[in-house]
């Protein structure tokens, strides 16, 4: 098993920046591929990004593509999300997720086994 928890969340105005991480510990990180989900107050939890487990293969939603880069850091057990040109509506609260890397990369949060507590990004006008 691997446990996960998120931090680097907070309030910030529309333009700026801010950068999550996901530290793990338990079970070696570099054996699962790693994805960030959100989800604001009256929605669905949906799929931000992720990143595979050698950091060879990334994919985003298209809400965020352009704005926003995943990475990680094996040796430190940490993965990152680097949020730029924050909008209104990415606040919600983002969530690191966890799958064994013998399994495919997937935008499904139903296809992931291990989740942090969450981290709270609010992103004002």
């Amino acid at each position: 098993q691997v446990q996960l928890v998120e931090s680097g969340g907070g309030l910030v105005q529309a333009g700026d920046s801010l950068r999550l991480s996901c530290a793990a510990s338990g079970r070696t990180f570099s054996s699962y591929n790693t994805g960030w989900f959100r989800q604001a107050p009256g929605k669905e939890r949906e799929f931000v990004s992720l990143i595979s487990w050698s950091g060879g293969s990334t994919a985003y939603a298209d809400s965020v593509k352009g704005r926003f880069t995943i990475s990680r850091d094996n040796a430190k057990n940490t993965v990152f999300l680097q949020m730029n040109s924050l909008k209104p509506e990415d606040t919600a609260i983002y969530y690191c997720a966890a799958r064994l890397k013998t399994l495919s990369t997937s935008t499904s949060r139903y296809t992931y086994d291990y989740w942090g507590q969450g981290t709270q990004v609010t992103v004002s006008s």
